[in-house]
């Protein structure tokens, strides 16, 4: 599946619908495979330094073509490279970007989600990129 604007948003619906059901605003945005904005909403109430986490937690996601929590076992400390979070103009290597693949494995973009607890970003993304899977 490509990543067209309605598919896009169509992914902004299902996880704002997602975040509305655990009753927390957030941030979420969707990046192209190039890292580049391709649809975003901030929801009424959601905090405003989210704007930035959430875009960071998707181009996480994105330039490393996997969820964005799966960076940090790279770039914790003691790892093979640590303090990778701070290149590519800073990462966000926890919870809240999922990378969307197309059926052949391709990666075609990602959901990055901020403003709750890290468990609830990573719920709301991943119901997003559930829309783009269907």
């Amino acid at each position: 599946m490509a990543l067209t604007s309605q598919v896009a948003q169509a992914i902004i619906e299902a996880a704002d619908a997602k975040a509305r059901e655990l009753r927390q605003p957030v941030i979420v945005a969707v990046l192209d495979a190039g890292g580049h904005l391709k649809a975003f909403r901030r929801m009424d109430g959601a905090v405003l330094g989210s704007i930035d986490v959430a875009t960071r937690k998707a181009r996480t996601a994105v330039l490393f073509a996997c969820n964005s929590e799966d960076v940090w076992e790279y770039c914790k400390p003691g790892a093979p490279a640590h303090a990778l979070e701070l290149t590519n103009g800073g990462l966000a290597p926890f919870g809240g970007g999922v990378a969307l693949k197309s059926a052949d494995g391709g990666l075609v973009g990602a959901v990055g989600v901020s403003g709750g607890a890290v468990d609830q970003d990573v719920a709301v993304a991943q119901a997003g990129a559930a829309a783009f899977a269907s």
